[in-house]
């Protein structure tokens, strides 16, 4: 009896060649061999095998992870009382985050909701995130995704919120998010003022009584918040994240609660804590670009230029996260210290062994990038062996 044989993959391979190789500790100039999705074998000079890609001396770095976006929200967002289409958001997020060298990104997605008064924000995460899995099952997404859910403990709903979620998620980071006017990033009401009445536009007495309603709400559910928050990050076995950390008391909390990640930190003191605990440090490539936080909290260069700088986030610019690796760079004189800040340490912090570096048996997430006057300039990406920009 004729018995058909089982249909197998055929292997694929591609080699990049005559490169400058960004390694964990140098710069080699050789040639990368990748082979089913992973690199293969790392090699030393030009190869000269039929079909080699010559990258003609440009640099190849890892692709980039990036831990801390808003930039979905502001494709499904992007003018004030305008939806767009979710999905079509989803893939136009997705695309652009690949055209500047990111293959690995946690998606922020808001929970906690404030479903009355003036200065109310609905829910949506839910809803989100199953649209995004959905296009994902549909092999529609160009590069990798998971969640990174913003536990906002100053709401009225996280509690529910957070049970909607679960184990086939894809939730990889929890933040700690406390936005209680008065503290952390807003310890300036008047900052905070400045930014709601620009966005939403409030009178003055629409924003008191704004601020005396977050405050209520951090007072009846604040606690319990931050303990279901806590709990739920290790039910999804995910990493939990500080944000905002002002004091050496906010690093010690966040410390007992088993934070090993601290997003945004607003002063030195916070950052040098962290340090002392063992809490990586992550900020905003905006902020290092700038020259400075648009809240008016500690410029991100000179948490670099102290030592305290581990990781570096887009935030809300995609772009800036290659850009901000190439400042560093140069203010570090350490091409490849600086390209693991948005490589190499985003991947060890959330616990992904397979990528973030370019070694043998990892993912092959790469970006093909030349300076042209001193501006990072991507020439191709592929993520896990697929060129997807």
């Amino acid at each position: 009896m004729n018995r058909k044989m089982p249909e197998t993959k055929p292997m694929t391979e591609m080699i990049f060649t005559n490169a400058r190789i960004v390694l964990p500790d140098e710069v080699v100039h050789g040639s990368v061999f990748l082979r089913d999705g992973r690199i293969a074998t790392l090699d030393s000079g030009s190869s000269a095998v039929a079909g080699a890609v010559d990258l003609d001396g440009d640099m190849l770095i890892p692709g980039l992870i990036e831990l801390h976006t808003d930039n979905l929200e502001r494709h499904i967002q992007p003018r004030p009382k305008v939806d767009w289409p979710h999905a079509a958001a989803i893939l136009a997020h997705d695309g652009e985050l690949a055209s500047v060298g990111i293959t690995t990104v946690f998606d922020a997605m808001r929970v906690g909701s404030i479903p009355e008064g003036k200065g109310r924000y609905p829910k949506y995460a839910r809803s989100l995130a199953s649209e995004l899995w959905a296009l994902r099952e549909a092999g529609a997404l160009r590069i990798n995704h998971y969640l990174h859910l913003r536990a906002e403990v100053c709401s009225a709903t996280l509690v529910e919120e957070m049970s909607e979620f679960g184990d086939r998620d894809r939730v990889g980071i929890v933040s700690l998010m406390d936005h209680t006017p008065g503290q952390r990033q807003f310890r300036d009401i008047s900052k905070l003022k400045h930014y709601v009445q620009g966005k939403s536009g409030m009178s003055d007495a629409e924003f008191d009584e704004h601020v005396a309603h977050l405050k209520a709400l951090r007072d009846e559910h604040g606690e319990r918040h931050e303990a279901e928050a806590v709990a739920a990050a290790r039910r999804y076995g995910a990493v939990l994240a500080s944000h905002d950390d002002t004091t050496e008391d906010h690093v010690t909390v966040s410390a007992a609660h088993g934070i090993r990640l601290a997003e945004f930190p607003t002063t030195v003191e916070a950052a040098r804590a962290c340090h002392m605990q063992g809490i990586k440090v992550m900020m905003g490539a905006p902020n290092l670009i700038r020259g400075g936080s648009h809240s008016g909290n500690v410029a991100a260069h000179e948490l670099a230029e102290a030592g305290l700088l581990d990781i570096v986030s887009s935030d809300y610019v995609p772009s800036a996260l290659m850009t901000s690796a190439f400042l560093l760079a140069d203010l570090w004189d350490d091409l490849p210290r600086a390209i693991a800040t948005v490589t190499a340490n985003p991947a060890a912090a959330t616990g992904l062994t397979d990528r973030g570096r370019i070694a043998e048996g990892l993912h092959a997430d790469l970006v093909r990038i030349t300076r042209v006057q001193g501006t990072p300039v991507v020439r191709g990406v592929w993520s896990h062996g697929r060129q997807v920009g």
